[in-house]
């Protein structure tokens, strides 16, 4: 398990070396690269700012690596999370999932997502041509990290 947070850009090859390299019988390699887009509602971006809480966010995101581990037969977790300026068409966030079988690390990088998108303590701005505004959370976000959680007996 591995989680780096930088202001370099990523490049995916070695970001999937790192988990590759895990050993085991892995036998699904599953990446995820979330790219910077070049409009919001028809208008051009030009960056993203993202920030971030240094040392809570490694850890949230620690968590709900560990949290994926204990759902899906995983034998590596590695993602990389962009923070600083970025232009449209850099990488943002790169999750890599690998277990003995694909079903495994599918769900559990798209469990990630979901939660990485609604949980990890990171912000970002929108530069456009005419200003710049802060991302505030969507219902569908929230909407696919509900599908998640796991639901307790109430006797509980």
């Amino acid at each position: 398990m591995s989680v780096r947070i930088t202001e370099s850009r990523i490049d995916i090859t070695a970001e999937t070396a790192v988990l590759s390299q895990e050993g085991g019988d892995v036998g699904a390699l599953l990446t995820f690269t979330g790219v910077c887009r070049g409009k919001e509602n028809g208008k051009p971006i030009t960056a993203l700012t993202l920030e971030h809480y240094p040392g809570m966010a490694e850890a949230e995101i620690e968590r709900h690596i560990e949290e994926a581990r204990s759902r899906w037969p995983l034998i590596g977790v590695h993602i990389a999370h962009r923070v600083g300026r970025i232009k449209p068409g850099e990488i943002i966030v790169f999750v890599a999932t690998a277990s003995e079988h694909r079903q495994a690390a599918f769900s559990a990088a798209e469990f990630l997502m979901d939660y990485l998108k609604i949980h990890a303590p990171f912000w970002k701005k929108v530069d456009l041509d005419d200003g710049a505004h802060w991302v505030v959370a969507r219902d569908t976000d929230d909407t696919a990290a509900a599908r998640w959680e796991i639901k307790r007996d109430a006797a509980e």
